[in-house]
C-alpha cells in the first residue's frame, strides 16, 4: 500500500486526460500506481490564493469534504486555513476536523511559519493530535513575501514541540533545508517538489531518519509516477521504503 500525504484538488483543476470529473480521474490514476490513500487539500477553487477570504477558505474545504464523501475509502481531508482569520480560522478548523472528520491541516503562504498568527492553529492541532502540512521552499530568487523557508518551519517546530509538522517539498528544501529541520524531531518532511534527483532522499533519511520522511506527490501539479520514482529508485532498505511510502503516514494519521 502507498499513502500520498500531499495532493491538491480544486474546482478549477481539469482532469489529467479528458472527462469531466477531476477527482475521479485522480483517484483512478493514483490507483494505477498503487496509491490507495491520498491526503487532499485545496488552496482555493478559483486558482491558488495567496491571502484567501474566509468564504474562499470555506468553499475550498467544502470541495474537499465533498470529495472525501464520494471516496471515503481512498481520500482523507486536510483543512486549509488562513491564519489571518484569527478566531474564525479556529472555528473553521473545528468545523472540518471535529465535526466533519478531516484528519490534518494545510498551511500555505498567507503567513510565514514564524508569524505568531499561526500559533493558535498549531496549539489546536497539538491538542487534537493531527498533523500540520506546512508549505516551505528555499529559493535564491523569487521567494514570496510570506513564504516560509525550512528555517522558518524549524522555528515553528521549536515553538510547538507537541505538534506534528510535515514540511512540504523535500526538493524545494534541498540539503540545507534538511539540515535546518534535523535538530527538531517533531518536524518531518514530504518528498514532493521538483523532479527526482539522485541522493536527496537518501540524504534526508541519513540526517532525519526514515521515520521523518513521507511520500508526497503534490499532484496534480506533478505526476504520481515521477514522484514515486524518488522513493522507489533511492538506495533504501525495504523497511525504510515502507516507512516512507505508508508506515509513517499510517502512524501519524492513526489509521
Amino acid at each position: 500500500m502507498i499513502c500520498d500525504i500531499h495532493v491538491h484538488i480544486g474546482r478549477n483543476v481539469p482532469p489529467f486526460v479528458g472527462g469531466s470529473d477531476a477527482v475521479a480521474d485522480m483517484v483512478a490514476r493514483a490507483r494505477l500506481h498503487g496509491i490507495e490513500r491520498q491526503c487532499i487539500s485545496s488552496l482555493g477553487n478559483t486558482g491558488y490564493l495567496v491571502n484567501p477570504t474566509l468564504d474562499e477558505v470555506r468553499e475550498a474545504n467544502d470541495h474537499v469534504l465533498e470529495a472525501v464523501a464520494a471516496y471515503p475509502d481512498t481520500l482523507l481531508g486536510f483543512c486549509y486555513l488562513n491564519p489571518r482569520h484569527g478566531e474564525a480560522a479556529l472555528a473553521e478548523l473545528d468545523r472540518c476536523l471535529r465535526h466533519r472528520g478531516m484528519v490534518g491541516i494545510k498551511l500555505w503562504i498567507a503567513c510565514k511559519a514564524t508569524d505568531p498568527l499561526v500559533d493558535p492553529i498549531l496549539e489546536r492541532a497539538a491538542a487534537l493530535g493531527v498533523p500540520v502540512l506546512q508549505h516551505a521552499w528555499l529559493k535564491t530568487v523569487g521567494q514570496m513575501e510570506f513564504e516560509s523557508t525550512p528555517a522558518d518551519v524549524a522555528a515553528m517546530g521549536r515553538r510547538h514541540p507537541r505538534a506534528t509538522i510535515i514540511m512540504a517539498h523535500l526538493m524545494g528544501a534541498g540539503y540545507r533545508g534538511i539540515l535546518d529541520i534535523a535538530p527538531v524531531p517533531n518536524v518531518l518532511i514530504d518528498t514532493s517538489g521538483g523532479d527526482p534527483e539522485a541522493g536527496v532522499v537518501e540524504f534526508a533519511v541519513r540526517h532525519l531518519g526514515a521515520e521523518r520522511v513521507l511520500f508526497g506527490s503534490d499532484a496534480p501539479g506533478r505526476s504520481y509516477g515521477v514522484q514515486l520514482g524518488k522513493v522507489l529508485a533511492a538506495q533504501l532498505t525495504a523497511a525504510e521504503r515502507d516507512l516512507i511510502l505508508f508506515g509513517n503516514a499510517e502512524r501519524i494519521l492513526r489509521r
